[in-house]
This record gives C-alpha cells, sequence and structure tokens, in this order.
C-alpha cells in the first residue's frame, strides 16, 4: 500500500494580477511562470521532494516527509522573491488521486482562488513520521520508445510534438481513470507519473492501452521509497534497465 502526499501549489489572485492595473506583457507573464516553478522545484527538491508544472498557476508536488514548517518556509521564500504569493495545501491518501482530491477541497474552502482575500493559505497534515514506510511513494518514469528515431529525426518539430502529446494525454486520462494515479509531462519524451501500488501487469496494460488508442509505444521504470527523490532515481535506473535490455516494464528494487 501507497501512502501518498501530495501539495497543491496555487498562486493567489493570479487572474486579477495579470490584468490590473493593465494586461501585463505574456512574456512577462510566462518568464514568471518559469522562474516560479524552478525555484518551487528547487526549494522542494532541496527537501526531496517532486514538484510538477500542471498548468503552472497550479502545480502539484509530490511531499512525502516534508512537514507543515518546511511548507511554510517555502511559502515565505517565495513571499519575498515574488510580486505574487502561493496558497499550499497538503492532502494525503492511499492514492494519489485521493490525495489530491483532499488538497483541493481544503484550498477551495479556503477561498476563490481569485478573491483577494485568500493569500498564503496553508492547511492540511502531512503523514506522521510514525506512520511512514519505506514504500510510501511509486514513481513510474515513462518513455517513448525511440523517440528520435521515429519522431524527432523524421518529422517537423511541431508534429513530433503533437505525437509526444497524444501519448501524453492519453496515458494522463488512463491512469488517472484506471488506476487513480497522476501523470504529469516533463519534457522531451518524458512523462512522470505518482501512482498508487501498481504491479507490472497493470503497468503493461497501459502501455498497450496508448500503443492501441494513439499509435505510440512506450517503455516505464518504476521505483518506491519513501520519498519522491529516492523512488523517482530509482525509477530512472529502471528506465535503463528497458533501454539496455529491451523491457517494457522494470521495477528498481526487482
Amino acid at each position: 500500500m501507497t501512502n501518498t502526499q501530495l501539495t497543491l501549489i496555487q498562486i493567489d489572485n493570479y487572474g486579477p494580477w495579470t490584468v490590473t492595473p493593465e494586461p501585463r506583457r505574456e512574456v512577462d507573464l510566462q518568464t514568471l511562470q518559469s522562474r516560479l516553478y524552478a525555484d518551487l522545484s528547487q526549494l522542494f527538491g532541496n527537501r526531496d521532494g517532486y514538484v510538477f508544472f500542471s498548468r503552472f498557476d497550479n502545480m502539484v508536488a509530490v511531499t512525502n516527509g516534508i512537514d507543515e514548517d518546511a511548507h511554510a518556509l517555502i511559502q515565505e521564500s517565495i513571499g519575498n522573491r515574488y510580486p505574487v504569493t502561493v496558497s499550499l495545501s497538503i492532502g494525503t491518501g492511499e492514492t494519489p488521486a485521493t490525495a489530491i482530491e483532499t488538497a483541493s477541497e481544503q484550498l477551495q474552502a479556503a477561498g476563490s482562488a481569485q478573491a483577494s482575500d485568500r493569500r498564503e493559505i496553508l492547511r492540511g497534515e502531512p503523514v506522521a513520521n510514525p506512520e511512514r514506510t519505506a514504500e510510501d511513494v511509486q514513481i513510474a518514469h515513462f518513455d517513448v520508445n525511440d523517440a528520435t528515431g521515429k519522431y524527432t529525426d523524421r518529422l517537423n518539430e511541431f508534429d513530433t510534438f503533437i505525437n509526444i502529446e497524444q501519448s501524453y494525454a492519453e496515458l494522463m486520462r488512463y491512469l488517472r481513470e484506471t488506476h487513480d494515479s497522476l501523470s504529469f509531462f516533463v519534457g522531451g519524451d518524458n512523462i512522470i507519473a505518482t501512482c498508487p501500488d501498481l504491479d507490472a501487469e497493470q503497468y503493461h496494460d497501459a502501455i498497450d492501452h496508448v500503443s492501441e488508442a494513439v499509435g505510440v509505444e512506450l517503455k516505464v521504470g518504476v521505483g518506491r521509497a519513501a520519498d519522491a527523490q529516492s523512488a523517482g532515481m530509482a525509477a530512472k535506473h529502471a528506465l535503463e534497465t528497458c533501454r539496455y535490455d529491451g523491457r517494457d516494464v522494470v521495477f528498481g528494487d526487482r
């Protein structure tokens, strides 16, 4: 059984801020969003978490092992560096979908994302240390089989992007609906998913589904650990084993 801890990160009052006192240049907004993501990725990453950009004004972090005080320090650091603030909501559950539902409900109960008086909310209870286990987090790192040969070196960049995004969209939907997992595109041809305790057969099923639905072939390395960074590194090493011996699914601890 996994014991997932996720943190929903939401920029406060972002929509109104982007057009006050007049609409801001899109290039400036994109720069702010990318820098904010980079800083949050480092701040949570230094504490063994993973941050995924989602829609940029909303981000999702896997934060097992990161307590409430550390969340507050991250929040304070962002408030000191940026013209916007962020609210954080910690959700836990046996599946990532359950955890993100809890985190979302807590933040929604605190007020609208566009409410000018909702600032730097911090809600939720982290997983208590006595309840943590060495297999709380399961990270699956997918990539496209021979993406360079099939797409990058043959198609123009935009058509390559369409193929990669189609595989991501189909995998994201299927894992969410079938296994309560959350998947995130992380660049190139890579997708990282936080999952409950899935087995090899279930990963094979997901890969087969994507292949049948959109014609893109995937492979996946899976890692399990007490925190996201450790699980993610185990998944990366497992994915390298996939590339080496041609298997579609490899577990880092097997």
